[in-house]
């Protein structure tokens, strides 16, 4: 009954989005999120789409795994991630100001060809880590409501995967604004009606909640908060959708879609948090990353709500990368024309490449987000000494600091291996996380610093 239930749910939500989606596509629309009249998106629309794309299945899995094992100190290091708001809302009106019209822009003017190669490197991973950690996230939802069904989470990725590629391919990013609306309507009633039976439930105690220390205890939680604050300034700017949503509509609009997206989000990625610290409190035992566990722990409708969101979640980001990784390949690498079939195009191989990736086998949810965090870290010096204090930072100085990002984001993936395993130190992952990201912004601050004068001292003379 239960998985009856959501499926029909779910495919009332995919049929209304294809539904919301513009019966008509233009080039403009497809690439520039505008109207078929050239208008730009509305202030709420931004803000529902920003919010959509950043609560997303994989970051709200994340949120209730590390309540589970870490207590609020995990859900508060997670929800830290999302200060991306407040600080790529910042770097966005700074480039605007500067008159670029997108971060490749500053880059091509600062580094030239070399400067945005680097960077689309990074975004691309970016995407294609979107694609297939919420892809993931379907196939465990799926497997965990028929485990007797061989190869349904298989079949739930492909399925959901071509019905995303579908309704984003026809409308691209004007499509994923329009139906990110509808999305993000369905999931806030959702997973409000989920959370509301949650907190008036016998065995919930808020106290209690916001002061857990998890089935493993508080410490690695707080660690973890370290590196989101050493990450967070860096991390929403290898975001491709949340950069392209900053210069679609005018810079008043956008300045208060970024601050609205801040504390909506928030809230939502602490209260779902609050699902896997409540698992913990409760002395379930963790089973297929929570949903199995929730299977047992929850009553019925609750855990049926708390599915759909996740569904709805995945559905939302799957097209906003998608459209974000058709402007990638058309309007940044050049790799196709500027047409409808040629982002169409780019749209198909990035749904394949996630899916391959997702059957091909992975890492743990938060993997995903670690490595593309810590790559993207290289971009902090150069943000800090080139747009903001104004300095010529030169092409050898920016290019140590992507290859300590590049070499840090390896070194935490292959972790357990060889001679990596040496170099960091004996500890949890997420200590060695912390020591990565030291080092990476130890060298590539150095390396700008250094560079930076040297550019400097050099127009001088």
């Amino acid at each position: 009954m239960q998985v009856s239930a959501i499926i029909v749910l779910f495919g009332a939500v995919i049929l209304a989005s294809l539904w919301a989606s513009p019966r008509r596509a233009s080039v403009s629309g497809f690439f520039g999120g505008t109207t078929n009249e050239g208008a730009a998106p509305g202030l709420w629309t931004l803000v529902l789409s920003q919010v959509t794309t950043w609560i997303f299945a994989r970051s709200l899995m994340n949120s209730a795994i590390l309540g589970y094992f870490y207590g609020i100190a995990g859900v508060l290091a997670y929800a830290a991630y999302y200060g991306s708001f407040l600080t790529g809302g910042f770097v966005v009106q700074r480039l605007r100001a500067r008159g670029a019209r997108s971060v490749q822009d500053w880059l091509r003017d600062s580094f030239g060809t070399m400067g945005t190669g680097c960077y689309n490197l990074v975004i691309a991973l970016r995407l294609l880590s979107e694609v297939f950690a919420n892809l993931i996230v379907v196939g465990l939802i799926f497997s965990a409501l028929a485990p007797d069904s061989a190869n349904i989470g298989t079949y739930s990725i492909l399925l959901v995967g071509l019905l995303a590629l579908a309704y984003s391919a026809w409308g691209g990013l004007s499509a994923a604004l329009r139906t990110d609306v509808l999305q993000m309507a369905v999931f806030l009633v959702v997973f409000a009606l989920a959370f509301v039976a949650l907190v008036l439930s016998p065995n919930f105690d808020l106290g209690a909640v916001l002061t857990a220390e998890g089935t493993s205890g508080p410490h690695n939680g707080w660690v973890l908060l370290v590196v989101a604050f050493l990450q967070v300034f860096s991390y929403p700017v290898h975001d491709p959708v949340m950069m392209d949503r900053g210069f679609i509509a005018d810079s008043d609009t956008t300045r208060k879609s970024f601050l609205h997206a801040f504390w909506i989000s928030s809230l939502c990625i602490v209260a779902f948090g609050f699902f896997g610290i409540q698992a913990a409190l409760d002395g379930a035992a963790y089973e297929g990353e929570l949903i199995s566990t929730w299977v047992q722990s929850l009553p019925g409708w609750v855990f049926m709500a708390l599915l759909v969101s996740l569904l709805v979640s995945a559905l939302s980001t799957l097209d906003s990368a998608l459209s974000s990784a058709a402007r990638l390949v058309v309007e940044e690498l050049r790799l196709a024309p500027r047409t409808l079939t040629g982002g169409r195009i780019a749209m198909a191989l990035f749904a394949v490449a996630g899916a391959a990736l997702t059957l091909w086998g992975n890492q743990t949810l938060f993997d995903a987000v670690a490595v593309s965090g810590t790559a993207s870290m290289f971009l902090t010096p150069i943000l800090l000494a080139g747009l903001i204090g104004g300095r010529q930072v030169a092409l050898w100085a920016y290019l140590v600091s992507f290859a300590a990002a590049m070499l840090g984001a390896m070194a935490y993936l292959f972790r357990g291996q060889g001679f990596v395993a040496q170099v960091l130190i004996d500890g949890h992952k997420y200590e060695q996380l912390l020591q990565i990201c030291i080092c990476v912004l130890v060298v590539g601050c150095i390396a700008v610093w250094i560079g930076s004068q040297r550019a400097g001292l050099r127009a001088n003379s």
